[in-house]
């Protein structure tokens, strides 16, 4: 049997995803996160690519904070008789709960070069609230 060259070529090209939107799908379906403490405020850092602040929704509900993000594509193109389209839905939701010192009205967040990043400021009154000092007997 004769190996057809043109077959494979014609497959890959007509149903092969774009590998960039299949790297991007690959983060953004589970987004790593680093959380990092300071003295005065926890941060919390979510790698997502290709998305746009627009793209995201944060929300506080008591001591839940929620991150998510949806985003649409379609693609079309056209070559003679032949037409291929393509769409693509993705999606995340990440959810962390927030200690009882988080400042819930101080929460900022920006989103630059792929990183979303969140600042939770301590509320310093209730961290000296939580500090108890024992005498020894």
């Amino acid at each position: 049997m004769r190996n057809n060259v043109f077959f494979p070529t014609a497959f890959d090209k007509a149903f092969t995803r774009h590998p960039k939107r299949y790297d991007w799908n690959q983060f953004v379906q589970n987004p790593s996160v680093n959380i990092s403490e300071s003295d005065d405020q926890f941060l919390i850092e979510l790698a997502a690519p290709g998305l746009s602040k627009e793209d995201f929704e944060l929300k506080i509900e008591k001591d839940l904070l929620t991150v998510s993000s949806k985003k649409e594509e379609s693609t079309e193109e056209k070559d003679g008789k032949f037409t291929r389209r393509e769409f693509n839905f993705t999606s995340f939701t990440r959810s962390f709960h927030l200690p009882e010192i988080v400042d819930n009205d101080a929460i900022k967040a920006s989103y630059s070069d792929g990183i979303l990043k969140i600042q939770l400021p301590k509320n310093v009154e209730l961290i000296k609230e939580k500090v108890k000092t024992i005498e020894i007997a």
